[in-house]
């Protein structure tokens, strides 16, 4: 069987002010091209398909428009669940109906795990589809005040799976979770925070006796300890932070023993990279006549004294430039990739309000405070995704 796994595609998503539609619309046209050549029989979008619980209407109409091709004209099968950015219910509506044309979505996690089963010439092939699992809604829906972290949450789920599951058949989970445990994984400052304090990472060990698990929140696409529970990455560049990451779109064939996996990269209309130099040295026709001057573009320059007009002449070449940065403030100390910015954006919203309640108090959270401010950033998160 043959299954091309993608995930976080963002739908809607705005980068430095600009609207990824247009950008999100070329790449899903050349996926269409991809798909009719390869003719898979599932296609996996593992969560995140939009980037805000209540995506535009331009976001609506271009997953309906691709989601019609693929169900109606190619006859794919099509396997959806929710992620961190994406309203359940929103993603959800119709499911029911919509399974009748082989769409299959999961924005809340159901009572009763069943699995979605297709067949090929080898047998069954069981799909379990988890959706993100938000700890405390978890926690309620099982009725488990054990439930604390988004660990404690999949260990529950998974254990609960496997007591049914048949290991004589191919099974393939598909969930949207921060993978750890022992093994490093390689982040974005796209990817928002699940939670707070480091409490969202799950133990890769929980998912290694799965044929296949096909993961989405971190957008790097990479293997997670084991080469086939993996990350398919994000269907485009979101950060300047993902510039040197070659984003694609990863092809299962699960055959009678173990799965052939490979990666097909994605066609981008403009690509988001860095430019390095002297301003006039960027300018000039030598360094940009390669390059392809409508893409996204941060631009680092080093010149030492005051640099005028600096958009509005990269702007003359390179249109759409989103960021300018002088070299001393990209870079901290000479080799270090890190700096004040970066340092920033990483941390989430309890350590932003921790670090800012204590340079204007002037002493740290006790204990009860911390409590308290955990359980209200939680409460307006879970509000916010239920929206």
């Amino acid at each position: 069987m043959k299954i091309v796994h993608t995930g976080d595609w963002h739908i809607g998503k705005l980068v430095h002010g600009i609207h990824m539609t247009e950008e999100q619309q070329y790449v899903l046209d050349k996926f269409i091209e991809f798909l009719k050549e390869e003719k898979p029989d599932v296609l996996i979008i593992a969560g995140d398909v939009y980037d805000r619980s209540i995506p535009p209407v331009e976001a609506v109409e271009l997953l309906d428009e691709f989601l019609s091709n693929v169900l109606i004209d190619l006859g794919i099968k099509v396997m959806a669940i929710a992620g961190n950015h994406d309203s359940p219910d929103r993603l959800a509506f119709g499911s029911k109906i919509l399974e009748k044309k082989g769409l299959y979505i999961c924005g809340e996690l159901k009572d009763k795990i069943e699995p979605i089963v297709f067949e090929d010439e080898y047998g069954k092939v069981n799909f379990y589809l988890i959706p993100y699992l938000e700890p405390a809604i978890i926690r309620e829906k099982l009725k488990n005040d054990d439930i604390k972290t988004h660990d404690d949450a999949y260990k529950e789920v998974l254990n609960k799976i496997k007591l049914n599951i048949n290991e004589d058949e191919r099974n393939v989970l598909i969930t949207h979770a921060y993978l750890g445990g022992g093994v490093e994984v390689e982040t974005s400052e796209s990817e928002r925070p699940l939670s707070i304090g480091g409490s969202d990472i799950v133990s890769v060990d929980y998912f290694k006796d799965f044929d296949y698990v096909a993961l989405g929140h971190i957008h790097k696409p990479q293997k997670v300890k084991y080469n086939h529970v993996r990350y398919a990455g994000s269907l485009m560049k979101y950060s300047f932070s993902e510039y040197n990451q070659k984003k694609s779109f990863t092809i299962v064939n699960i055959g009678n023993d173990g799965c052939d996996i490979q990666l097909e990269p994605i066609q981008v209309k403009r690509d988001m990279r860095k430019i390095k130099g002297e301003l006039e040295q960027l300018i000039s026709k030598d360094i940009y006549k390669d390059g392809n001057n409508e893409d996204y573009i941060m631009a680092i320059l080093t010149d030492k004294g005051e640099v005028v007009d600096a958009i509005g002449k990269l702007r003359a070449v390179y249109p759409n430039v989103l960021r300018i940065e002088k070299e001393s403030l990209e870079r901290i100390n000479e080799g270090e990739r890190t700096s004040a910015g970066e340092d920033f954006v990483k941390k989430n919203t309890y350590e932003l309000f921790k670090e800012f309640y204590e340079n204007i108090v002037g002493q740290d959270l006790d204990e009860i405070e911390e409590n308290i401010l955990k359980e209200t950033i939680g409460n307006i998160e879970r509000e916010g995704r239920a929206q």
